[in-house]
């Protein structure tokens, strides 16, 4: 029993480090609409879940990503059609995607609807990364004393 409960435990602890936004902090006051700040993971990047089309996913925010770039069997888990195939450039070469239609895209309250998708076979993991036509939905993004400031903007444009 002891050793189920270690392991339990530094499981979470392990996910945590990996994810340390499971549970968003949004900040909401009567001046500003709510902002969300995504703590940085040990190995320097901004992981956070959130949804797609109502289902639960894994972000990687990729400032270099144009699009919202998600991994072929990912894909299949959340029944997203497949859609034109095209060439993309990614940093280990050209690779062919397919485009594809996300209705709801949502990191906590930030929320944004219709936006385009790549569908990319090549891609394994779990880690869906989220590309600029999100980021550039919103009013800002910033960096402060390591986190990563969402500021909600132009959230339900198409």
């Amino acid at each position: 029993l002891l050793l189920v409960m270690l392991t339990l435990f530094f499981e979470g602890r392990l996910e945590r480090q990996y994810n340390p936004n499971i549970a968003l902090q949004a900040s909401n006051s009567s001046d500003t609409p709510s902002q969300v700040t995504l703590e940085m993971n040990r190995f320097g990047h901004y992981v956070t879940s959130g949804t797609i089309n109502g289902q639960t996913v894994t972000f990687l925010v990729d400032t270099g990503a144009t699009r919202i770039s998600i991994p072929g069997n990912v894909a299949r888990q959340l029944d997203l059609k497949r859609g034109l195939p095209h060439r993309v450039m990614t940093a280990n070469g050209s690779i062919t995607v397919y485009s594809t239609f996300l209705e709801r895209v949502a990191i906590g309250p930030l929320e944004m609807r219709n936006l385009q998708g790549h569908v990319n076979p090549h891609m394994g993991g779990q880690e869906i990364l989220l590309g600029m036509n999100f980021l550039s939905r919103l009013e800002g993004w910033r960096v402060k004393q390591g986190d990563l400031i969402l500021e909600p903007g132009r959230l339900e444009e198409g």
